[in-house]
């Protein structure tokens, strides 16, 4: 089959080899002028910094993707395990450290709170049982109802349909071991409170495989990936924008570009946001409802600041992943997560760093060859709501969030950074609307809360138009790397097991556009 895939972001490039690996002759179409979708990689006088995506576990999904060509993702890309995998600040400065070993985790926890210890062995074996009820569903389709009905057992007997905050409070006193312990939804774009208890199973992920760091950073992956599909025979083709996909009788048949254009195709692979795909590349004869994320609950927003400093600072408590979690984390989610819809009232200024969930990327810590010699690169992650219909941050918004966490940084962590600052880069919620498409910016796609995963979630495989598949953040069974690159897998799998000529179920809305126009 002639199949094109629309971005090139993990889940674009994992559908794309896996395609490629059975014989179907496949293009990649990317918008930007190189590949990564939200694994970009920004290059500013001799730093190298990653755009997005810098915590990889679970190798073995990409030794997969290499072993259909019968070849080893170690001949390729050299990753790094790390210990800790992050490392958790309170507003003492005291830290926290997520180890590999368990022992040495539980040791960690009776450190910070002796009457912890047993708590968070029960947490652990909470987590663990989670893990093996849920995990076989993140390979496998959700296409219909029942699947998900098939769960639901599982989600009463582990209460996983509980918040993960919940899950950590019922074992863990600790007031800052609760916060920290349930970080994890925010790498997915959740809140907490209102990610379920299922989603833990990404802890499970670090547990068991561990969390890595590939030298040359996420773009070393991203490249060599890319690398991998052209030896399969599949082509990419750069700064390409899609402005349509063409469908006659409820089946793809190809794809429009901007400049007119047409490439015919049999089967179309989205890795898009779903809300974009719909209301944008579809249009309303074919996949739009009407606004399809309006009242939908999307993931919070970010901005991304990158920093390069013409020193580095060997004695620093920071480690390669840090979480500074020194404010208040009511307030703190609050301002991110608390705006109800089209209230068009604007978040609060943050009155200090403390006021901002803030995750800071040292890769020199590990990897000097990211910035020049006797240099270091780094990038803080800081959490913003998502934007309503036609807003900008104000330019004078971003400068105070860069301002707080370059004074936190100097104050705390890097003493002298503001007078060492060689080059800046930042980008915000503008930038994942307007540059990656994603509606109302959300840099997650859609928040991961109970109704809007597994069977609630965008499909795979559109139940509208033949022919169309979707991949990524988006859709089932949601981001993180280790999601996207399942995402890919279940649509190539659907792909190898589609009839040809097969007309849509129903001309409908589908269970997905259901999810997406909720």
């Amino acid at each position: 089959m002639q199949a094109v895939v629309i971005g090139s972001g993990f889940g674009g490039l994992a559908a794309a080899i896996r395609l490629a690996a059975a014989g179907h002759d496949v293009v990649v179409l990317e918008q930007r002028d190189r590949i990564g979708g939200r694994a970009y990689l920004y290059e500013l006088d001799g730093f190298r910094f990653d755009g997005g995506p810098t915590v990889l576990t679970a190798p073995f999904m990409f030794e997969e993707l290499f072993a259909l060509a019968g070849e080893r993702l170690e001949d390729h890309v050299r990753l790094v395990p790390l210990d800790p995998f992050y490392r958790a600040f309170d507003a003492d400065g005291s830290h926290f450290d997520f180890h590999a070993d368990a022992a040495r985790m539980r040791e960690e926890v009776a450190r910070r709170s002796p009457a912890d210890e047993r708590g968070y062995e029960r947490l652990s074996r909470r987590v663990s049982r989670i893990f093996d009820a849920f995990y076989p569903y993140t390979e496998r389709p959700m296409m219909q109802v029942h699947v998900m009905l098939r769960m639901l057992p599982f989600l009463l007997r582990h209460r996983a349909a509980l918040g993960v905050q919940r899950l950590v409070d019922g074992c863990i006193r600790d007031p800052f071991l609760r916060r920290a312990l349930a970080f994890h939804p925010l790498l997915i774009g959740g809140h907490p409170a209102r990610t379920p208890a299922l989603y833990s199973l990404i802890v499970e992920f670090e547990r068991r495989w561990g969390v890595h760091y590939a030298v040359g950073g996420t773009a070393a992956v991203v490249d060599a990936l890319g690398a991998l599909l052209e030896r399969l025979g599949g082509r990419i083709r750069c700064g390409v924008e899609v402005d349509a996909i063409l469908v006659q009788d409820g089946r793809i048949t190809g794809v429009r570009l901007e400049d007119g254009s047409e490439l015919p195709a049999d089967v179309v692979v989205s890795n898009a946001d779903p809300g974009y795909t719909y209301d944008r590349l579809l249009g309303a004869a074919h996949g739009s409802t009407g606004g399809p994320l309006r009242s939908t609950k999307p993931s919070m927003s970010l901005h991304v600041l990158y920093f390069g400093a013409d020193r580095t600072w060997p004695d620093t408590p920071l480690a390669h992943h840090n979480l500074l979690l020194s404010g208040d984390s009511r307030r703190v989610l609050g301002r991110v997560f608390g705006r109800p819809r089209s209230s068009r009232t604007p978040p609060p200024e943050p009155v200090s760093a403390d006021d901002l969930f803030l995750y800071v990327h040292l890769p020199t810590r590990t990897d000097p060859s990211m910035a020049p010699e006797g240099c270091e690169a780094m990038y803080v992650l800081v959490a913003a709501p998502p934007l309503d219909d036609g807003e900008t941050v104000p330019e004078a918004s971003a400068r105070r969030i860069r301002d707080l966490v370059v004074d936190l940084l100097d104050r705390r962590y890097l003493p002298g950074l503001a007078t060492h600052l060689r080059v800046e880069h930042a980008i915000g919620p503008e930038h994942f609307r307007d540059v990656l498409n994603t509606p109302r910016g959300a840099a997650f796609s859609l928040q991961p809360t109970l109704f809007q995963s597994g069977w609630f979630r965008p499909h795979n495989r559109s139940p509208r138009v033949d022919g169309l598949y979707l991949v990524g953040a988006g859709t089932h069974p949601g981001a993180g790397i280790p999601a996207v690159l399942a995402s890919g897998k279940i649509a190539a799998d659907l792909i190898a097991r589609r009839r040809p000529g097969r007309r849509p179920a129903s001309r409908r809305p589908g269970p997905a556009m259901d999810a997406v126009s909720r």
